[in-house]
């Protein structure tokens, strides 16, 4: 363990070395002077990167007499918990006072086999860490070590400020196998380069040979205050500014809408509800005495703590990585120093070798900040931790009626997260319109279903409708009042309130959308994300290894080249006369042309980019194949019940072949999901992008495209294509020269689209929801568990309780928001698009999002480690998705209306066929006439129950046989279908006027939001003014008092000119005249003339002071 202590003691540890080592130099920045301790105690804070300090001055004699245990005593290495808070918590390294704000986690392998003696000697490499001078050399030990014969090698490194750092063998002295021995030294070097960072780092002694490391970080204070203003991170000011509060009518119905909404508030401890907002600024260690620091450990929450430690973590060099992991001649072609790599390749390797491309390369097996302990309450309600109160408020199914603490959520977990879930809330609050408003529909289809009278007419016996057969040979004539039920069921989905809901539901997407912008708004001005810039983004590690691969094939032609075209020589190999001063100016010139950064080119990407569509173009064949062959299924399995003796067979064959294709088709998309999320992945990966986000968005818009079409196939089949391409009786169309295409049922296609768009919704919520987001999690984690349980069973004696950072490595690690998101968007589409087939759909999407928050909720609080906090001004790339899917959900309902539904053939018959102007007659002017002795031989019914048949029925639009047209289009098909045309055409842009209409009513940026940033702006400049001012009246006192004894001197303080942004006036010594302005001065300027001056406590002193 690292204590704390004195300067002198701790350089005083330092022991002598001598020659006969080996080194591997890294250079230290100027960083390493943030300690607040002096330099030397980089050698105490070294202990957690496994290295043993040793003096310059130690002979190679007394090196070899060290051991593994004397190695990681530097390390930091703890046995224990000594403090009750520490072990009660595991928040805490061993001292009980430095909080862990993140854990890298490694595993010691077991090896079976026989260690050559070559492997057992790298274990003697050591590593130089350069200080700059900043290490005073040791003078405790210099007197003794002077007789071990360090000589002149002794004072050079000892000048030189270097502090040797021994690389530790395995456990108990066991050598390592060459390659773990590799990861451990790229270990050592990156939690070298930490602690140049200004990290601290703490790791256990481990007793076992194998199993899981963990190494923890630190980020004092002045790290946290350097990083904080490097990533402009916003932070409350002392000054703040009361909130408008709404008067008259507004006001007391605001605050009755707050008492009435009080139970479904979720008990979240100091939670500000007041009026009164502070001031927010980009951090800045120049204005400390601005912020409200009340403690320096908790005015960074554990979030941005683990933030700032995670942009350290991103950006850290480890040049070996580059070397061993990636490329034994990775640097190939790149300027080398004298002594080592240049600060241009340092420059090139930054961001390269972070922990990201460590946990690829698998140096690390993970990294993650700590959960805030555990998320069962145990203590007082009083003193829960944030993880708790979420438990408690937020991840519990018996809080399902209260609303979310965004706010929280926000602080545990960050702005991407916390927008996912405000959005998911703005999306399940507005279904509750949508929900009400479907049922209505479909209770008015219930209360008009014994009125309807195109219903009764099929269910009427008297009119005696005889159809044709429902297929070839077996099947017989039918009557149509059998399909009764059929048409009374049709009628529930298919009735005028249908049109209705359609357009109400095109205009709820609009005002769905407009909603979240409000209150993306809101959440962004709340959240201090207003005017912040996009953080910097580093190239992904499969990017730079590809690139560093291409570098290196463009230095092997290059050499080539080089070889080929080299200047004569003599034999000796000398180059000669013009050649000489050839090739002096080709280098020199070389030299001046400032190098191009390399990147990867479209014909970088080409393969991947042809791999992308033809594997795209592949799954869509796949999709459309599982469709086809479900409608080949029920093509089949129709004919044989068909041909089946027993009548009850006979009587539910559309029933039974229905049920069970839509069930297929449920399994065939489960699957398919399944597969294509992960070849979404894989197609990602062969595109190479450059960054996370630009990863993030392809493989977003790859498995949206390839989902969608999963999911929506077998729905746009039912909706558009079935029964359109069947023929008609004596002409049917075939499918392998002995199926006939399968046909709409006698009451229309769209209760078979309603069947199909229930279950597959239903189905696909339930089963992903139980199983997949509950029952696979659980199953993992009981495996987990039964494979921990053997080596806990045989180490149980000598271990000691599991710490955070060990609950929280057993946790599943968290893998981003696609999945959530994607599923959601699934939904909206079942919601949105084929709404006028399902009046029901929007209920059964609220009750599942109630039950998927919490779902969601649960396993971000229980189930996954803390994710790294990012932050997000907007969901990305799923606002257009959902703004595409809202235009296109207008298109899709207005042809299902037209085309789908029977509404454009009713009105068409009732406002120009119909007699009495009433649907009377309706049924009978949809079906047309076929004469027997038409049929092709063999397709006649074999036998009938009927007799005398010489004319059946079928629906469709055409001319009678005794006509001398016979058999093709009437005059009223060509009539309803203009009239569907046109009732598209209008449709979509009725709907597409009323949602500009809806999106020009309602603002993007609330009245109030544009009002308190005005005013915010205007206060801040008003606060930094009057900095400014009091800094100048600051130095003009500094400067008067000392002037003041002596009269004679002349001004000592700077003159306002004429762009100074300070106010005039009347200053000692020009005796309140007018006075010249001059530029302002900035503080720093004055701060070596302040130092030499007595230091005197005054009024005008005092702010600074932090």
């Amino acid at each position: 363990m690292a204590l704390r202590r004195s300067p002198s003691s701790t350089c005083a540890e330092l022991g002598s070395n001598g020659a006969g080592f080996s080194r591997v130099s890294t250079a230290l920045s100027e960083s390493s002077s943030i300690y607040s301790d002096p330099p030397c105690t980089l050698t105490r804070d070294a202990s957690g990167t496994g290295l043993r300090p040793r003096s310059v001055l130690e002979p190679k004699g007394h090196q070899e007499e060290a051991t593994a245990e004397e190695s990681q005593s530097l390390l930091q290495v703890v046995d224990a918990p000594s403090s009750p808070q520490a072990s009660s918590e595991g928040q805490y390294f061993c001292d009980g006072l430095r909080k862990v704000d993140y854990v890298l986690v490694f595993h010691h392998r077991r090896h079976g086999s026989l260690r050559s003696t070559g492997a057992a000697s790298v274990s003697q490499d050591q590593l130089s860490i350069v200080s700059n001078g900043n290490f005073p050399p040791p003078s405790g030990s210099s007197d003794a070590a002077a007789g071990r014969g360090a000589g002149p090698r002794r004072e050079e490194a000892a000048s030189a400020g270097e502090v040797f750092m021994e690389l530790g063998m395995a456990r108990g002295g066991e050598p390592m196998e060459a390659a773990d021995h590799e990861m451990h030294l790229i270990r050592q070097e990156f939690e070298a380069n930490l602690l140049e960072a200004g990290l601290e780092v703490e790791r256990d002694r481990e007793t076992k040979a194998h199993g899981p490391s963990f190494t923890r970080i630190h980020a004092p204070w002045p790290v946290l205050c350097r990083e904080a203003e490097f990533l402009k991170i916003k932070v409350p000011t002392k000054q703040s500014y009361e909130l408008k509060e709404e008067s008259g009518f507004g006001s007391s119905m605001s605050s009755l809408w707050r008492k009435l909404n009080q139970p479904f508030e979720p008990k979240i401890p100091h939670q500000d509800h007041g009026s009164t907002k502070f001031l927010s600024h980009c951090f800045s260690r120049d204005k400390l005495h601005m912020y409200n620091i009340t403690s320096k450990d908790t005015f960074f929450d554990n979030a941005t703590r683990g933030r700032i430690v995670y942009e350290i973590l991103r950006r850290t060099v480890c040049v070996r990585t580059c070397q061993t992991v990636v490329s034994p001649i990775c640097l190939v072609g790149w300027p080398m120093a004298a002594d080592g790599l240049s600060q241009q390749v340092l420059t090139e390797l930054q961001g390269r070798n972070g922990i990201s491309t460590l946990i690829a390369k698998g140096v690390y097996d993970a990294a993650f900040p700590l959960h805030d302990g555990d998320f069962k309450v145990t203590g007082p309600l009083e003193e829960r931790n944030d993880r708790q109160v979420l438990f408690e408020e937020w991840a519990r199914y018996s809080a399902f009626y209260k609303y979310q603490p965004i706010d929280l959520v926000r602080k545990y977990f960050g702005e991407k997260i916390g927008l996912y879930f405000a959005w998911l809330g703005v999306y399940t609050q507005l279904l509750i319109p949508a929900s009400i408003v479907g049922i209505i529909v479909f209770g008015y289809g219930v209360a008009t279903v014994d009125t309807n009278i195109p219903s009764l007419e099929m269910c009427d016996e008297r009119l005696n409708f005889t159809m044709c057969p429902l297929c070839d040979g077996a099947c017989d004539y039918w009557h149509l009042s059998t399909a009764c039920g059929t048409a009374r069921a049709s009628h529930l989905f298919d009735n005028p309130a249908t049109v209705f809901f359609a357009i109400f539901m095109s205009l709820w997407a609009v005002l769905f959308l407009e909603q979240w912008k409000r209150r993306q708004i809101s959440l962004s001005f709340s959240w201090d994300l207003t005017g912040i810039e996009d953080d910097e983004e580093h190239p992904r590690p499969k990017y730079e290894t590809i690139l560093l691969e291409k570098r290196q094939r463009k230095q092997q032609k290059k050499k080539k080249k080089k070889k080929k075209n080299e200047p004569g020589k003599q034999e000796d190999g000398t180059v000669t006369g013009k050649d000489r001063w050839r090739q002096k100016l080709l280098s020199a010139m070389a030299a001046g042309v400032p190098t191009v950064a390399e990147k990867l080119t479209w014909k970088d990407r080409l393969p991947g980019y042809f791999m992308n569509i033809s594997s795209i173009l592949f799954m869509f064949g796949l999709t459309f194949s599982a469709v086809f062959g479900v409608i080949v299924y029920r093509i089949t399995v129709s004919a044989l019940m068909a041909m089946s003796p027993d009548p009850e067979t006979k009587s539910n064959v559309r029933v039974t072949v229905t049920a069970t294709a839509v069930i297929i088709n449920l399994v065939v998309i489960l699957i398919l999901d399944e597969i294509y999320g992960a070849v979404a992945l894989w197609l990602t990966e062969l595109e190479i992008p450059k960054t996370e986000t630009n990863f993030e968005e392809r493989l977003i818009l790859k498995a949206f495209l390839l989902k969608f079409m999963n999911a929506y196939a077998p729905i746009f089949y039912v909706a558009f294509f079935k029964g359109r391409f069947a023929g008609r009786p004596g002409s049917y169309v075939y499918v392998f020269n002995d199926y006939r295409m399968e046909e709409c049922a006698p009451g229309g296609c769209l209760i078979e689209l309603c069947i199909q768009l229930s279950i597959i919704m239903l189905g696909k919520q339930l089963i992903q929801n139980n199983i997949f987001e509950i029952g696979i999690p659980k199953l993992k984690k009981l495996i987990h568990a039964l494979k921990e349980k053997k080596p806990t069973l045989k180490e149980k004696d000598g271990e000691r309780p599991p710490q955070q950072w060990n609950l929280d490595y057993a946790l599943a690690p968290f893998e981003g928001l696609t999945p959530e998101y994607m599923e959601m968007i699934i939904q909206f589409g079942f919601v949105s698009l084929f709404v006028a087939s399902f009046p029901l759909a929007p209920l059964f999407a609220l009750l599942n999002n109630v039950i998927e928050i919490r779902l969601d909720a649960r396993k971000f609080v229980t189930e996954l480690r803390r994710p790294v906090t990012a932050r997000a001004k907007d969901i990305g790339v799923w606002y257009n998705i959902l703004s595409g899917m809202g235009k296109l959900s207008v298109i899709i309902n207005a042809f299902v209306i037209s085309f789908t539904s029977d509404f454009i053939p009713r009105l068409v018959y009732q406002y120009m066929y119909s007699q009495t102007g009433t649907m009377h007659g309706f049924i009978d002017h949809t079906l047309s006439f076929f004469n027997v002795s038409n049929f092709k031989p063999g397709t006649a019914p074999h036998s009938s129950a009927l007799e005398d048949i010489t004319v059946c029925r079928y629906k469709d639009y055409r001319e009678p046989p005794w006509s001398s047209d016979a058999y093709q289009f009437s005059k009223q098909y060509w009539s309803v279908l203009s009239a569907r045309l046109a009732f598209v055409i209008l449709f979509q842009n009725l709907v597409m006027f009323l949602s500009l209409m809806v999106a020009w009513v309602i603002p993007d940026v609330p009245k109030t939001i544009v009002e308190q940033l005005k005013r915010e702006k205007k206060l801040l400049v008003d606060l930094f003014l009057q900095e400014e001012k009091e800094k100048f009246q600051l130095i003009q006192s500094l400067f008067v008092k000392p002037n003041s004894q002596s009269p004679t001197a002349g001004p000592a303080f700077p003159v306002l000119g004429r762009y100074s942004t300070l106010p005039s006036g009347p200053t000692a010594g020009d005796g309140g005249g007018p006075r010249a302005r001059s530029r302002a001065a900035s503080f720093s300027q004055f701060s070596d003339k302040m130092s030499s001056l007595p230091r005197k406590e005054n009024a005008n002193s005092k702010h600074t002071a932090v």
